[in-house]
């Protein structure tokens, strides 16, 4: 504590630090329930697929708050917000008295995590990656902080048997040559190229990526959208909804020359359940798949929310 020079500050001084003195003393009983092994019971979720994976373990009544992202889902819709899960504030979150962080990958900044681990709260960074593979280990990183490895291996053994049964319905297909928009309507559309969500889930559906010529999402011209000579168009629903629905794609320039626009191939989907890959992404790819494969018979797999 600094030196002060009067009662006026020292009152000032007091009315600072006890508040985080006493979120100290709390991080430390929430650190000493985890050290004994207990199941956490007060979690904040950061992301939209980490939340339904707490969902479907059957944990989503230990959730205490989550991130804008989550709140659209039922089990984030009572719960109160710590806000935009890229742009957190530490002291918020502390003061739920939290003693499970699950953030998903880009959560932070890092200083905010950091300041929340040094509390004694248990931080575990969820990893991402646009594959069947990296779903199930998201899913086997959070069984495991919950506490819940036998939940996880059995959700996991749904999952993978849905992505087992649509590579199999997809063997020997004819890929549809598919564009995948991640906004469009205001300035230039922004198109999933190479290793994006967006081209994880148009492959995994038994589409083409249209777009591979670069990688991340960019924003592509006229000539280009008339050029890749879309069969379809996917739309999540966040891009479709902001423009005013799927029909005033036409109006933009150069989507009404493409085979996808002509042929009435404008596709919506949600767009946490489309682009999340999270414990729905089998559900996700065999509904974009039937979509793109109208001829073919494409299982449908039972809801992982369902466990």
């Amino acid at each position: 504590m600094r030196a002060v020079g009067n009662r006026g500050e020292l009152h000032f001084e007091m009315k600072r630090i006890v508040p985080a003195l006493l979120l100290a003393m709390l991080a430390s009983l929430w650190a000493a329930q985890s050290a004994r092994g207990e199941e956490p019971q007060r979690i904040v979720s950061l992301g939209g697929a980490v939340t339904e994976t707490v969902a479907a373990l059957g944990a989503a009544d230990r959730l205490i708050a989550v991130d804008l992202t989550s709140k659209p889902l039922p089990a984030g819709a009572d719960l109160p917000s710590v806000g935009y899960y890229r742009q957190l504030s530490a002291e918020p979150v502390i003061a739920l008295g939290p003693d499970l962080i699950l953030a998903a990958e880009g959560a932070g900044p890092d200083t905010a995590l950091e300041q929340i681990g040094a509390t004694g709260v248990r931080v575990v960074h969820v990893p991402e990656s646009h594959s069947a593979a990296g779903v199930v280990e998201k899913v086997r990183v959070i069984s495991e902080a919950l506490g819940r490895k036998e939940q996880g291996a059995e959700l996991i053994a749904k999952i993978q048997a849905g992505f087992d049964e649509l590579d199999a319905a997809l063997a020997g297909i004819e890929r549809p040559r598919v564009m995948l928009l991640l906004s469009a309507g205001r300035g230039a559309p922004l198109a999933a190229g190479r290793d994006t969500a967006g081209d994880a889930i148009v492959k995994m559906a038994g589409g083409e990526n249209v777009m591979t010529q670069y990688g991340g999402y960019k924003p592509v011209s006229p000539e280009a959208i008339v050029g890749a000579a879309p069969d379809f168009i996917v739309l999540p629903s966040h891009v479709a909804e902001a423009m005013g629905g799927a029909k005033a794609l036409a109006k933009l320039t150069g989507f009404a020359d493409t085979p996808a626009v002509r042929n009435g191939h404008v596709l919506t989907m949600d767009s946490l359940l489309l682009l999340g890959f999270g414990p729905r992404t089998p559900e996700a790819a065999a509904m974009l798949a039937a979509l793109l494969h109208p001829d073919r018979d494409i299982p449908q797999p039972a809801s992982s929310m369902e466990h």
